[in-house]
């Protein structure tokens, strides 16, 4: 099945090289997890700070339980650091 994934800031670099700004489809297995697509790609989990699945936030401990399906989008973002 395909669904859309977005890395944002220094999460980028783990993308394929097909990506479009931070952006890409990629073909996963029926019913994967959230933390098996970010380990499929080297995402490490602990700069995974903000998960949103379709837009709806995914807390740490939801992220091995929520199972994807045809179509969904999943944006990550790193811990923010500024000051």
């Amino acid at each position: 099945m395909k669904i859309t994934m977005k890395l944002y800031a220094s999460l980028g670099q783990h993308l394929p090289p097909n990506a479009n700004r931070n952006e890409v489809v990629i073909d996963v297995a029926d019913g994967i997890s959230i933390l098996e697509i970010l380990d499929n790609h080297n995402v490490p989990r602990e700069s995974c700070h903000l998960v949103l699945l379709n837009g709806v936030f995914q807390a740490p401990f939801e992220r091995s339980e929520s199972r994807l399906t045809e179509g969904d989008h999943l944006a990550v973002w790193p811990p923010v650091a500024g000051g």
